[in-house]
């Protein structure tokens, strides 16, 4: 996240401030291009492996500051959460063993995190989104204690006009949300790769970056569920554009920019293109108190930092990122691929990272300046169509060209990726291990998208949803152990979720969301037909607004016909039957207190509302499945 000693500007004269330091920043970068200070001529590249902490019940677990002041370690860092970290990777010159190093500095510190976890009762785990989060975990109770990711939600939110943030994403499922902070960023977690290169060259490499994330996306997919929801192959795309997208929905008219994009054109002539763009189009959210004179500096002969300029940058996210950095006092630019899930593995994502380090190398010399073989409308398509279809997309490649995911891939850009490794030094059993892990993953479609998804899928006929969610965690922890490449990954078995009894803790675990509702003036006629035709025993009401407002049970049916009760023959409404102001629970009501609370009003069934609005019902065949798992497990042992 960058530097975290900021302010949030309380006035407009702090933010003019600001901005004039913005905007020196961004003349001293000029110079400094115009000057060549910027380092070139050479290579390097890094990481940064974002993660996040479960608990023993497969949930998230806010451990991230315990766990920091646990290992000691300048190479781990907080998130916006307390259930995320983030692992910064040494900077390595490309070449020769480069890309194994980074996988076995990843594993050590991996273990190191994961040990100081165990040691509090949590553990590790690698996925983009991880399947057992609620919307509950969102609070603000859980967002890191730090001035920065404060004022970065305060900053937002008030861009915003304390509206709510709306998510809408349809895949297989489709998720409708509201949320009224940027906690949902949180729920995303990356394997960011950085590539060096220099101020001539920028504009030609980034365009070359725009125009792989398409293939790369496809080929690494690993986030396709949020909520229980079957979504996108890489969800994270849409859930982060749409997570910290401050414009409201009256602005149609208006064509504005989000703060997470593809961008909108080529890079025509510097890096300093996207930097006055950015600072152009987007508000200024966080300030700093501390800052130089970058012209002053130069004039001294020193190497400014720019803070004022990469904190700005540092708010808007485009999916590749130009970066301003200083490493043994030489200033550098590097492009920053925000595009790569974490996991499934070290070696997966490794694999991804060395995918894109040699395409970019390879079609920088065999195509040179890509705009004039692709559109840029193109690419971007290609890079939505990869995040919502995976290696089932269909791009349009050069030259107008349409040609589908794997098979591009498999014939054209990895040979293309091994002659870019190649020229770059990359020892060849390296070149063959991470390649060849990619390749196994593409011939067999199976990214850690396609594993989640035919996981899922596979327990959905033996375990509850929660059951199905805690399954598909564990058994990501288990296989991320062996740091077996996804493509060799049996499907998860829910017995791999461990003790029966942890999923079905709280009511969310189990209970029935695909529900069959009907409004308080439709004919009870339907009612008793939906129960006939779906073998269900009560049917909540609800109003327009998805609010609960009553319920009809089969017994209060079986009453009315037993005293023969009509309307003159007229069809009876809903309402005329149906009991008002039902008692209910909340997704987070703890199963022991649901079952006593039904014994206690002796009723069948607990609708289960959340802020006023129907999302669930749990009723007495539900705790009977229960206890049927808690006998077999018994009595089986």
């Amino acid at each position: 996240m960058g530097d975290q000693t900021v302010t949030s500007p309380h006035s407009q004269e702090e933010l003019r401030a600001f901005v004039r330091c913005l905007l020196k920043d961004l003349l001293a970068l000029e110079r400094m291009i115009d000057e060549g200070t910027i380092e070139r001529g050479v290579r390097r590249v890094g990481a940064e492996q974002e993660m996040f902490l479960v608990d023993e019940h497969w949930r998230p677990a806010p451990l991230a500051t315990r766990v920091i002041d646990r290992v000691q370690d300048p190479h781990v860092t907080t998130e916006l959460a307390l259930y995320n970290l983030e692992l910064n990777l040494d900077p390595l010159v490309y070449g020769g063993d480069c890309l194994s190093r980074m996988e076995h500095q990843l594993i050590d510190l991996l273990v190191k995190v994961d040990g100081a976890a165990q040691e509090m009762g949590g553990k590790v785990v690698l996925t983009g989104i991880l399947p057992t989060l609620r919307q509950a975990d969102l609070a603000l109770s859980n967002m890191t204690p730090n001035p920065r990711y404060r004022a970065l939600n305060d900053a937002l939110t008030a861009l915003k006009g304390g509206h709510l943030y709306d998510f809408k994403i349809r895949g297989v499922d489709e998720l409708l949300l509201q949320h009224d902070t940027v906690m949902v960023e949180s729920c995303n977690a990356s394997f960011q790769v950085h590539f060096q290169v220099g101020a001539e060259e920028f504009p030609r490499m980034y365009n070359i970056a725009q125009a792989a994330a398409g293939p790369v996306l496809a080929a690494g997919a690993n986030s396709p569920m949020l909520f229980g929801r079957r979504l996108w192959r890489e969800t994270r795309i849409a859930l982060f554009e749409q997570a910290v997208d401050t414009r409201s929905s009256n602005e149609h008219l208006r064509e504005r920019q989000a703060r997470v994009s593809f961008g909108r054109d080529w890079v025509r002539h510097s890096v300093l293109d996207l930097f006055r763009e950015d600072v152009a189009r987007f508000r200024t959210v966080l300030g700093i108190d501390d800052w130089e004179d970058p012209l002053l500096a130069l004039d001294e002969g020193r190497i400014p930092s720019l803070k004022a300029l990469r904190l700005h940058n540092g708010t808007v996210y485009r999916w590749n990122r130009a970066c301003y950095g200083i490493l043994d006092g030489k200033p550098h630019l590097r492009i920053e691929n925000r595009v790569l899930p974490s996991g499934p593995t070290p070696v997966d994502e490794l694999a991804n990272a060395a995918f894109w380090f040699g395409l970019i190398a390879s079609l920088a010399k065999e195509v040179g300046d890509v705009t004039r073989r692709m559109a840029f409308e193109d690419a971007q398509d290609n890079f939505q169509a990869a995040a919502r279809h995976g290696l089932e997309s269909t791009f349009t490649w050069f030259d107008g060209r349409h040609v589908g995911a794997r098979q591009l891939i498999l014939e054209e850009l990895l040979p293309m990726a091994r002659d870019g490794l190649a020229m770059g030094g990359i020892y060849a059993k390296d070149v063959d291990r991470y390649l060849g892990a990619l390749r196994d993953r593409v011939e067999t479609g199976h990214t850690g998208a396609r594993w989640q998804l035919a996981s899922y899928k596979g327990l959905k006929e033996t375990t509850a949803p929660g059951e199905r969610l805690n399954a598909l965690v564990a058994a990501t922890r288990s296989r991320q152990q062996r740091n077996e490449p996804v493509a060799r990954w049996e499907p998860a078995r829910g017995e791999e979720s461990g003790d029966f009894r942890t999923n079905f803790v709280r009511v969310d675990q189990y209970m029935t969301t695909d529900l069959f509702t009907v409004h308080e003036d439709e004919a009870l006629d339907l009612v008793a037909n939906l129960m006939e035709w779906e073998k269900i025993r009560h049917v909540p009401v609800e109003d327009s607004r998805s609010r609960l407002v009553g319920l009809v049970s089969y017994r209060s049916l079986l009453r009315l016909l037993a005293r023969g009760m009509s309307k003159n023959g007229k069809a009876m409404a809903v309402r005329e039957i149906m009991r008002r102001d039902p008692i209910t629970i909340t997704p987070d009501t703890n199963t022991l207190d649901a079952v006593q609370l039904m014994r206690k009003h002796r009723v069948g069934c607990l609708p289960v509302v959340k802020d006023g609005t129907l999302v669930g019902i749990v009723t007495e065949r539900d705790f009977m499945n229960v206890a049927a798992g808690l006998l077999e497990e018994k009595l089986g042992g």
